[in-house]
């Protein structure tokens, strides 16, 4: 073989490179764990269950906001138990969770993921 250090070499940085992540957690620590939410006091449950609303709420509001504005249905249906609630970001999710800092940006700094429902709602919370 005449390229044998070439192919050495290669299949050695090929390794280092796809096991990266395992060795620098090693070196560095696993990032901490998601952050502890507030619940909410008074309130026997959500719009939806917990582990939906982890997974699915922007599909959630997204759908409220098309249906809302492209078909004028302003009315939500628990699926939980069939509880009526208004399909709104302001009045029904944050009349319960209070504190967009404290309860939705802490969740999505951790996330890494950039919310541009503030961008419309609640000027007023953020001081603009």
């Amino acid at each position: 073989m005449y390229d044998s250090g070439k192919v050495i070499t290669g299949i050695v940085a090929f390794i280092l490179f796809v096991s990266f992540p395992f060795w620098h957690n090693v070196a560095f620590g696993l990032p901490e764990g998601a952050p502890d939410l507030p619940r909410v006091e008074g309130q026997a449950h959500c719009v939806a269950d917990l582990e939906f609303m982890k997974a699915n709420h922007m599909d959630l509001l997204n759908t409220w906001r098309d249906e809302v504005v492209r078909e004028g249905d302003r009315i939500y249906t628990s699926p939980i138990d069939g509880t009526k609630y208004h399909k709104s970001l302001t009045n029904e999710c944050l009349g319960c969770h209070k504190s967009n800092e404290e309860f939705c940006q802490k969740c999505h700094d951790y996330a890494g993921v950039e919310v541009y429902c503030w961008d419309c709602h609640l000027a007023e919370r953020r001081g603009k």
